[in-house]
């Protein structure tokens, strides 16, 4: 069967390949790194903002409404003048955990300056108290 055989653009817009699909989600440099964020307590734009990478606000405002329309997170208001919103992970976010586990192992084997995942466990553990 054709990779690209029998796909519906609800489903994916360039085939039926998981990682193709998974990519329309989270492939650029940005998005990851703000699902990482909120996994580490990071909730309000500008506490998401303030990460070390610096992510302009143009872009991380996009990628908030992308994760949210993709259900990853959710977002909830928490002041109303002006808007305001806390963005929590869903259950569909926080199944990424392995997956970003995963990602940081491979990090360490391979970039070995990396912080490492019991560290980054450690800053998780922190972050939930």
């Amino acid at each position: 069967m054709n990779i690209k055989e029998n796909h519906s653009e609800a489903d994916c817009k360039r085939s039926k390949c998981p990682v193709s699909c998974i990519l329309e989600i989270l492939g650029d440099k940005w998005t990851l790194l703000v699902v990482r964020d909120i996994f580490l307590g990071k909730h309000t734009f500008k506490d998401l903002q303030s990460s070390a990478e610096k992510i302009p606000s143009n872009i991380l405002t996009d990628r908030l409404k992308r994760l949210e329309q993709n259900e990853v997170v959710h977002r909830e208001l928490y002041q109303a003048h002006p808007k305001r919103y806390r963005y929590y992970l869903t259950q569909k976010g926080r199944d990424l955990k392995p997956v970003m586990e995963s990602l940081i192992v491979w990090s360490n084997k391979y970039m070995p300056e990396t912080y490492k995942l019991e560290d980054i466990r450690k800053m998780l553990t922190d972050a939930q108290n």
